[in-house]
């Protein structure tokens, strides 16, 4: 019996360790969970702004970021009708739903640095 247990939670582990590749993909590398987190609590901030806020982040990488988030429709990019033309990024609605996700990571990083560095 137990055989088929193990058969039939195959499929379902299988799922999940490819939904888990998909994310990690998708969000790897250093920076983009930064960006996001800036997004969703700044609202909506230009190139530089972000240059800013993302601290230690080159435009160049900063601009590959970007263009990645907003294939994967994570970000949206507006470019506003100024002298000089000006991008604004905003977090989109399922960008937002990233949100849950970001808090419990700085809450799981928090306590992680808690617990080895005593800080």
């Amino acid at each position: 019996m137990r055989k088929n247990a193990e058969i039939n939670a195959t499929p379902v582990c299988q799922v999940k360790m490819q939904a888990i590749s998909d994310a990690m993909s998708l969000l790897s590398g250093k920076w983009k969970f930064h960006i996001l987190g800036t997004l969703i609590e700044g609202s909506t901030l230009g190139f530089m702004d972000l240059l800013r806020e993302v601290n230690g982040i080159g435009s160049k990488m900063l601009s590959k970021e970007l263009q990645d988030l907003e294939m994967n429709k994570l970000i949206s990019r507006t470019v506003m009708n100024t002298k000089p033309i000006t991008v604004s990024y905003s977090i989109t609605e399922y960008g937002k739903t990233l949100s849950p996700l970001i808090d419990e990571m700085a809450k799981w990083g928090i306590d992680y640095r808690k617990s080895v560095y005593g800080k």
